[in-house]
This record gives structure tokens, C-alpha cells and sequence, in this order.
């Protein structure tokens, strides 16, 4: 029988929901078990693929290519699982499906109603990712807060869960903070027990509450959680302020969390194997030396936009013993020729990730340029791909209207543009390519150099023997084939295509010690014990800088 654990957030949200659902997954995984992780997100956005990055942060694509919550990415990190497309789900879906469903007739003529009909369609959700995986068990996220009135169906969704799977193999685990009044110099407990006594009238009753606090607090305050909430008082976990995110599951597993867990869920608490995740720690704490990495983009502001390619910047320095030291740039700095010296010139590597729109484009194509004639290591994503090949294309091909047809139809040299199989359909969120596609590497190339050795999770067999990899997208535009050999002949190395050789998915600069862009997006792959390829090169690189 598979087990459920669903975890729920009350008084305020940011409280870290995600973090405990992903730390307690590695615990898990540790001890043997199987894990699988999802989120329930209440809001009517099908997806997040349409949200701007400021609401939202960044979008999240799984190998199947569903657009996703942010959290997943955590999820992928710590469990080191690749997830699907019944990992997250909204009520914009929910609604979604259920009214495709009414007007195909599938009622047959029902009233269609938020019980049974929308709670149906979330529990058919929850476990169908139970059932298109081989896990032991399934940790669920419901987004939101307690008490708000759009979390209600997934709440009852889940409450239904508990008595058809039997509570013997289901928790529920409900994370709150505990207030400090420095005046008095006290902890709060009453808004977790307010917390507590909504989510009871709604039916479920917590079996573990974590308090997120930022340092550890005494008995007396957890005692009269334990008491007052109505859970045992080892069920009472502090969920405490760490130095790296990736010490949360350490931090946690110092009160027991899994092995009670694992109690409460009535399966057997395996010996827990830490020791690849203590090593990947002792990697974190004993860097020597920084590496300072410019990340260019326009949602600057909100680093979260940025998450996985941050976290991947972060692995990439834990495997070359270096601590990477992010310098955020608004891209629209850049386009003022007279900041470029002073905002570049002091960085080790050059980071443009990917992005919509034409906003903060001519920094981004600025900074190409800059990384190439200055020989500073650059890695360029998605767009950041498509920004250099522009660069290139104007300053070393000499097409000075060089552009994307994104950004400027009217351009007689549109090095990046749409294909002819695309063109007249491209709806927002239409036509974009998602998720995993394989890609032919080059020989002797950085990327064969990077990829060569990094195991099944990267590499596909391929039946001439040539290295073939597969990694997440998310795009529309691509290279335009009309400028291959221009760009190839001008120094411009294309380095990865699709297997069939129509789509162009790298470039290097064999002239420079290290410029590689690709249009796929590696951050996704990264993980804090394994650094994707591209990342941790591009580090090593950078830390090679000589300044």
C-alpha cells in the first residue's frame, strides 16, 4: 500500500512549506523508500507559464514539459527524482478538465458541483502520480494558506484521501511559525493553535506540526503546542534558520523528523545513508576562495525568477571548491555603453539566462559581446543563447540589423527566428517546445568535454555511436539554418544539434577559453550532489580567471 503525506501551511505564507516537503523527501529517499513529490497550487492560472516572473518567480519544466511551480525544482534537488506532469496541479486545471468533461456529455447530464466533481478530479490527480510512478510514497504540498477560501477543495480533496487510502497510511503535517515578541521575550504558540483549530473544522487533524522559528526555542513552548494542538510532543518538529538550504534535511533529522514520520506512518525506519549527503556538506563548508559571476536579466529585482539557474551557479562552485558570488544586472544597465566596463569589469564569468519579450535585449546582446572580446568566460541560456549568435551576427558577420524576429519582424537578417512549420501559430503558451528533446554533441567540443562521463541521467544511446544527450526547454524562437555556415565559416562553432541536424541547440567560440551557449535549459538538471556539466565547466573557468 502506498503511503500519503500532505503537508499544509497556516498564519502567513513564505513559511517554507516547500523546503520542509523537499528536506523531508532526501530523509526518506535515505532510508530506502521511493518518494514522489507533488503540489496542489490554488490559484486559476492553468499554469504558471503565462504568470510574469514578479508574481510567480520562475517557471519550472519537467522532462515531459509541464510548466510548474517553482517548488518543484526544490523537490527535483533534494530527492533527486525526476518529476511529471501530475506533479503540480492548480484549480485553473482542475476547472479546466472538469469543464472539457461537462461539455463532452461524461456526466451524462449531472449538475456539476464542487463536491463530489472538483474534489473527484483532485483526488484522481493525487493518485495518479502514485500510480505512473513505482513510489513508495507520495509527499503533496497544498499551496496556500489554512483558512483561505480558494485552498477549501483541495482541503477536502485530501480530508476524502485520508479515509479511502485509511489513516494508517496517511499524515498530515502542518507547518506555522511561532511569533517572538522581543519585548517580552516570548513565543506565541496562539497563532499556531488558531492555525490548527481551522484546519480541525475542516476536518484534518495535523499528526506533525513543524514550527518555522529562527533559532531553537524550550520545552515549555513546544509542550504547550503539543498540548493545546493535540499532538504527541515528539510530533513537534522546529524548523530552524540554516546557513545553506541544504542543510535543512540534517537540521530536521537531528529531532527524528523522518524516523517519526516513518513511525507514524507504520513502516519500518530503515537505516538512513547520509553519507553522499554529508559529503556533498563538507564539499559547501570547506570552499576556499570566490568566484564572482555576473547573472544578466530583467527580473533582477525578484531573484527568485532566477531560482535554478542560482542553485546551479551554487553547485557548480561546490564542485570546484570555490564559493560563487552572484552579481545580479538589470540587462537595460547594460545598454548604457559608458556602465559596461563598470558593471562587467570586475566579474569572472558571464551568466545571460533565458526571458520573453524584447525589454533589456540590447544589454543582453551587450553582454555577449562584452564576455567574447574581453575573453571572459560566458554561458548563455535560451535566450542568452539567442542574444550572442545576434552579437555575433553584427559584429563579426557584419549584419548590423541582426535581430530576432521576436524582437524586430522587420529585420533583413533574422539570424534567430521562428521555423517555417511554425509560422501563423503562435498563441502565447501555444507552441512553445517543452521538456526534454535529445541533442547530438559535437566531438571535441567543450560540450563533448563537459557531458562525456555524466551518466544516464544526461546521455541517450544512440544507435551511430555519437554522443547524445537530452535536456529541458522551453522556447519558440530558434537558430535560423539560412546563417549556419556564415556563422561556422566566421568562427562560431555549432556544437549541438537536434539528431536529425534541423535545429541548432549549441554554440561555441573555440577562439575563447570558455563561451558555450545552448538553447535548452541546464539549470533544471542540477542537482547539489551532482552539478550539471555546463555549470560546474563554466565555473571551473571562471575560477581560472585572471583578474
Amino acid at each position: 500500500m502506498k503511503k500519503y503525506i500532505f503537508v499544509t501551511g497556516g498564519v502567513i505564507s513564505g513559511l517554507g512549506k516547500g523546503i520542509t516537503a523537499a528536506a523531508l523527501g532526501r530523509l526518506l529517499k535515505s532510508r530506502g523508500y521511493k518518494v514522489v513529490s507533488q503540489k496542489l497550487d490554488p490559484y486559476i492560472n492553468i499554469d504558471p507559464g503565462t504568470m510574469s516572473p514578479y508574481q510567480h518567480g520562475e517557471v519550472f519544466v519537467t522532462e515531459d514539459g509541464a510548466e510548474t511551480d517553482l517548488d518543484l525544482g526544490h523537490y527535483e534537488r533534494f530527492i533527486d527524482e525526476d518529476l511529471n506532469k501530475y506533479s503540480n496541479l492548480t484549480t485553473g486545471k482542475v476547472y479546466w478538465n472538469i469543464l472539457n468533461k461537462e461539455r463532452a456529455g461524461d456526466y451524462l447530464g449531472s449538475t456539476v458541483q464542487v463536491i463530489p466533481h472538483v474534489t473527484d478530479e483532485i483526488k484522481s490527480f493525487v493518485y495518479t502520480v502514485g500510480k505512473t510512478t513505482d513510489a513508495d510514497i507520495i509527499i503533496t504540498e497544498i499551496g496556500g494558506t489554512t483558512g483561505d477560501i480558494e485552498s477549501q477543495p483541495f482541503l477536502e480533496a485530501v480530508r476524502q484521501i485520508s479515509i479511502e487510502v485509511g489513516r494508517e497510511n496517511c499524515i498530515f503535517i502542518h507547518v506555522t511559525p511561532i511569533l517572538y515578541v522581543a519585548s517580552s521575550g516570548e513565543y506565541k504558540s496562539k497563532p499556531t493553535q488558531h492555525s490548527v483549530k481551522e484546519l480541525r473544522g475542516l476536518g484534518i487533524s495535523p499528526d506533525i506540526i513543524v514550527l518555522r522559528t529562527p533559532k531553537m526555542m524550550d520545552d515549555d513552548i513546544l509542550d504547550k503546542v503539543s498540548l493545546f494542538c493535540n499532538v504527541k510532543k515528539d510530533c513537534v518538529i522546529q524548523n530552524l534558520d540554516v546557513d545553506q538550504l541544504y542543510e535543512a534535511p540534517v537540521m530536521l533529522e537531528k529531532q527524528h523528523f523522518s524516523e517519526i514520520v516513518c513511525r507514524e506512518l507504520n513502516i519500518e525506519a530503515r537505516t538512513l545513508e547520509m553519507a553522499g549527503w554529508m559529503q556533498m556538506l563538507d564539499r559547501i563548508h570547506n570552499r576556499i576562495g570566490k568566484v564572482t559571476i555576473a547573472l544578466i536579466g530583467k527580473y533582477i529585482k525578484l531573484h527568485d525568477a532566477y531560482l535554478s539557474v542560482a542553485e546551479a551557479l551554487r553547485h557548480g562552485g561546490y564542485e570546484n571548491g570555490v564559493d560563487v558570488d552572484i552579481k545580479w544586472i538589470e540587462s537595460e544597465e547594460l545598454e548604457d555603453k559608458n556602465q559596461i566596463d563598470q558593471l562587467l569589469g570586475d566579474v569572472d564569468g558571464i551568466l545571460v539566462p533565458g526571458g520573453f519579450g524584447s525589454r533589456g535585449v540590447e544589454g543582453k546582446i551587450a553582454a555577449g559581446t562584452y564576455a567574447r572580446t574581453h575573453d571572459i568566460p560566458y554561458l548563455g541560456i535560451c535566450l542568452g543563447m539567442q542574444t550572442a549568435v545576434i552579437s555575433f551576427a553584427r559584429d563579426v558577420l557584419g549584419l548590423s540589423d541582426a535581430n530576432s524576429g521576436e524582437f524586430d519582424e522587420r529585420s533583413q537578417h533574422r539570424v534567430i527566428d521562428l521555423m517555417p512549420d511554425q509560422v501563423g501559430n503562435i498563441p502565447k503558451g501555444g507552441t512553445m517546445r517543452l521538456g526534454a528533446y535529445p541533442c547530438w554533441v559535437r566531438p571535441d567540443s567543450i560540450m563533448e568535454t563537459a557531458y562525456k562521463d555524466s551518466g544516464k541521467s544526461f546521455i541517450r544511446d544512440d544507435e551511430e555511436g555519437r554522443l547524445v544527450i537530452a535536456e529541458r526547454h522551453r522556447h519558440r524562437y530558434e537558430f535560423n539554418n539560412d546563417y549556419r555556415e556564415a556563422v561556422e565559416k566566421a568562427g562560431m562553432r555549432i556544437t549541438g544539434t537536434s539528431p536529425d541536424n534541423r535545429l541548432v541547440e549549441a554554440v561555441e567560440i573555440p577562439s575563447n577559453r570558455f563561451f558555450v551557449a545552448v538553447q535548452y535549459h541546464p539549470e533544471f538538471k542540477s542537482r547539489p550532489n551532482a552539478a550539471h556539466p555546463l555549470f560546474r565547466e563554466f565555473v571551473k573557468a571562471s575560477k581560472e580567471t585572471e583578474r
